[in-house]
């Protein structure tokens, strides 16, 4: 089990630190988008559902006439702070400004924000699953395997701790490879239950991608049974296709009326227009369940021509389905409130240091190995050791370079959004380029240095860069804008302790002529105690 523990950690552990990371940093994803559009005003959470439902549907009417599909988002919390439409199937010899498109528009007065095209935090969050670059099939695969690599070290590290829980309360700072397993272990120990869970619940997100062979037992595998099966899973009852016959869509005003009596004020979500202006029109409203740990929403289906009420379609249509939405909805975090999101986030960060110090410690006990064998250099030892500088320290300043491009690269430049990902991943290759050209200690004290100064300036960059500098935002009592600008510094000061204690560590003279006290004891000013 000791064996299967180390392999399954190091063979994929930095592909995993990837995911961690950014995963991570998904919990936090709608401050991100915030602060990366700093042009956006404050979260429109408090307009009229009715309102605003008028707005947008007369946004849709001028932008997406004929369309197959009208689609309306309602501004309802943090994870839906402002007014979204998107259509589909639109008729451009009709007026229609695309076939389909989507656009973030102002509650108020139904026009477009004017904001800079950026990935955000929403990118960072899909990274962890898409991984950017491979296409779905691609990275669906390569992530089922590494969070079955995870799985499985995960539950061989619970048996191999025959003492997990005097683990939890055993650190030993400066004992070399011990110091490094009990920062492993504490690290394991102490989120234990999150890892399991945010684990396990990574597989379930995209059962039907691992296990496509229980879709084609009971639908077959001709080119329309997944399609069938997505629909009658997760579409919504009494959808039929248009009659090509004109008649005028109802009102949305009673049918939100109806909704909130049963759901309550302010819960409608999301307002789904099939057939627009057909006699077939269907209207499906979808509940806020921003409050809910399972992730699915309740539905009612309207005729969409008189308003009559065709399906009350539960948050969970069978017990197999209530289970999945429930793994799911933990998995994600969208219920949790900020405290709760913060527990989140620091269980992230715990996770994601007990698979950077697993990757250490593997390097460590084998350096200690070869010091005191004689024989040829371990390549492998030395691969290890620079990939490990190289993404445990080199992802954050990629991840740190993102967020630089979001604020240097010019408003208008084609493809914006891209670059600021391209910069990502080339700052990352990089300083996994750098790391092998320099020798490790030197490497790490390097790369942490560069870390600390690229979180801790960026604070500076947004003061230079736009008008809603750390200051504006506290006197604003905008706690999203100031709440980023904050955790940067914080993010940058802890790099800085890191690369401090090491160079102190590995380096005692060379970091001894950077103190004070030596500067005195050059100029005669205080007397040596040798």
């Amino acid at each position: 089990m000791a064996w299967l523990h180390t392999w399954a950690g190091l063979t994929l552990g930095w592909l995993l630190f990837l995911m961690f990371l950014t995963g991570t940093a998904g919990y936090f994803d709608t401050e991100i988008d915030r602060w990366m559009q700093p042009e956006l005003p404050r979260a429109q959470t408090d307009l009229e559902a009715t309102d605003t439902a008028r707005v947008l549907l007369a946004r849709l009417e001028k932008e997406a006439p004929e369309a197959e599909r009208w689609f309306l988002r309602l501004p309802t919390g943090r994870n839906q702070p402002y007014p979204e439409v998107f259509w589909q199937g639109a008729s451009v010899d009709a007026g229609a400004s695309a076939a389909s498109d989507s656009l973030q528009l102002n509650g108020k007065t139904g026009e477009t924000f004017q904001a800079r095209d950026t990935g955000g935090g929403q990118l960072l969050y899909q990274m962890h699953w898409r991984l950017h670059y491979l296409s779905r099939t691609q990275s669906d695969v390569i992530v089922g395997f590494a969070t079955l690599f995870m799985l499985v070290a995960l539950i061989s590290g619970v048996i191999i701790h025959k003492k997990i829980f005097k683990d939890f309360f055993t650190f030993r700072p400066g004992k070399g490879q011990r110091s490094w397993l009990d920062a492993h272990n504490v690290l394991s120990v102490l989120a234990l239950p999150f890892h399991l869970m945010i684990t396990y619940s990574g597989l379930v997100f995209m059962a039907f991608s691992y296990m496509p062979l229980v879709v084609a037992a009971h639908y077959g595998i001709d080119g329309d049974a997944r399609s069938q099966f997505i629909a009658d899973v997760f579409e919504p009852p009494g959808l039929v296709e248009a009659a090509n016959e004109p008649a005028a869509l109802v009102p949305l005003t009673g049918l939100i009326a109806r909704a909130e009596r049963q759901w309550g004020d302010g819960r409608v979500r999301s307002i789904d227009i099939r057939h627009p202006g057909d006699r077939n029109a269907r209207i499906i409203l979808s509940e806020n369940t921003e409050q809910s740990v399972a992730s699915n929403a309740g539905r009612l289906v309207f005729n969409g021509v008189n308003g009559e009420l065709l399906h009350t379609v539960p948050s969970a249509s069978s017990t197999a389905r209530g289970a999945r939405d429930l793994f799911i909805g933990l998995h994600e975090g969208l219920f949790a409130g900020p405290v709760l999101r913060g527990l989140y986030f620091f269980s992230g960060l715990l996770g994601t240091g007990m698979i950077a110090t697993g990757l250490l410690l593997w390097a460590v006990k084998r350096r200690q190995r070869a010091e005191t064998a004689a024989g040829s250099e371990n390549r492998g030892l030395r691969l290890v050791e620079k990939l490990n500088v190289g993404t445990i320290v080199g992802l954050p300043i990629g991840i740190a370079a993102y967020f630089w491009a979001n604020r240097l690269l010019p408003v208008g430049i084609d493809g914006r959004a891209d670059w600021e990902v391209h910069i990502l991943f080339i700052t990352w290759a990089t300083m996994l380029l750098y790391g092998t050209f320099r020798p490790t200690n030197r490497a790490w004290i390097e790369a942490l240095s560069l870390a600390a100064t690229a979180f801790a300036l960026l604070p500076l960059v947004n003061a230079l860069t736009t008008d809603r500098h750390l200051g504006v935002s506290l006197s604003q009592g905008d706690l999203v804008m100031a709440g980023f600008d904050l955790a940067m510094l914080v993010i940058g000061a802890l790099w800085a302790v890191i690369a401090w204690r090491l160079m102190r560590k590995w380096f005692p003279e060379s970091s001894d002529q950077r103190t004070p006290r030596h500067w005195f004891k050059s100029q005669g000013l205080v007397r040596s105690t040798k």
